[in-house]
Order: structure tokens, then sequence, then C-alpha cells
């Protein structure tokens, strides 16, 4: 925890009623347990000042219209916490598309992001 708190002071500002606990509550929700959120939390502690509802949750249908799984999100945001603090449309739209371009399908952009 201390190691946490010095990494990313700002996570003892937030309000463990309308931040830290739904934020739990919905990674939980995805499919993850308490080992994994504990881990991503820790690896990644910016996470929990992210929007759920203009960050987080649009990524994660973006993903999901890509043709990912519940299961293979939850294990992408577990191994890399940090490409859900990434623009949607100025870093990750842009590269799925160049992906598209050289022969790849939905189901394959899918399977090499979730890698």
């Amino acid at each position: 925890v201390a190691k946490m708190i010095t990494k990313f002071p700002n996570l003892m500002g937030y309000s463990l009623e309308e931040n830290l606990k739904p934020m739990v509550q919905w990674l939980k929700e995805l499919g993850m347990g308490d080992s994994p959120v504990a881990k991503m939390i820790t690896k990644f502690p910016n996470l929990m000042g992210y929007s759920l509802e203009e960050n987080l949750k649009p990524m994660v249908q973006w993903l999901k219209k890509l043709g990912m799984g519940d299961s293979q999100v939850a294990k992408m945001i577990t191994k890399f916490p940090n490409l859900m603090g990434y623009s949607l449309e100025e870093n990750l739209k842009p590269r799925v598309q160049w992906l598209k371009s050289l022969g790849l399908d939905d189901s394959q952009v899918a399977k090499t992001i979730a890698k």
C-alpha cells in the first residue's frame, strides 16, 4: 500500500464511495477476482482516477465490438492496465485502422490486442 501511495498520492484524495468502491465493483463485474484487481491497482493506480462513464466503459464497449469477450478484456486490463488510459480517438482507433489496412479482420485485431 505504501508503494502504491508513494507512486500515486492522489489516490488518497479520491472518494471511497464515489470513486474507489464503484471502480473495484466494476472491475469485478468484468470478471476480475480480488487478487487481479489488487495487482492491477498496484501496477497502475492512476486507473482509479479515470471516469467509469467517460473513459473505461466506452473503452470496454469498443474492445467488445472488436470481438473481445469479457474474459479477454479482464485479462488485458489485468496485464496492461495503462492501456485503459490511452485515448480511443487519438491512439487506439488509428492503430486498429492501420492493422486493418494490413489485412487483419476484427477477430485478428482483437487477438493481437489481447496478447
